[in-house]
């Protein structure tokens, strides 16, 4: 009687094991499936992965020093070369200026990028937004 019972234990441990390797397998194909949709749709639009924002100061010459960051929000592509739109606007809302910054840096998933700027803004320039255009990977 104990004989059987150890047999029937072997037996149903080792159909366990076979079983548990089985679901693993297909967990890692859903996966790497999932992986690379999501590198193909950060790929196609770097644009809703970045982000950038910023602050502007006067230096001691009277130049606007723009002081950015690029976030990038993707999980598994790094961007490069990240294209920021900078504008400046009136007290009203009216676009004055509009300045394109190339930050040549990598941005790594999850990671942000510190970027310095000294720019030429119109004398009643307000307030300022930022817009990522562009990026490689």
């Amino acid at each position: 009687m104990k004989q059987h019972h150890l047999l029937l234990f072997v037996i149903v441990f080792f159909i366990s094991c076979n079983e548990k390797e089985a679901y693993d397998v297909k967990d890692d194909l859903a996966y790497e499936k999932n992986k690379t949709n999501l590198e193909a749709m950060e790929r196609k639009n770097p644009v809703y992965f970045l982000q950038a924002s910023g602050t502007k100061r006067k230096n001691f010459l009277r130049q606007t020093v723009v002081l950015g960051k690029v976030y990038n929000n993707a999980r598994i592509v790094t961007y490069k070369d990240v294209e920021v739109l900078v504008s400046f606007y009136s007290k009203t809302g009216v676009v004055l200026e509009e300045d394109r910054v190339t930050v040549y840096e990598k941005v790594l998933p999850g990671g942000t990028v510190r970027f310095k700027e000294k720019l030429f803004t119109p004398k009643d320039a307000d307030s300022m937004a930022f817009k990522v255009l562009s990026a490689k990977f």
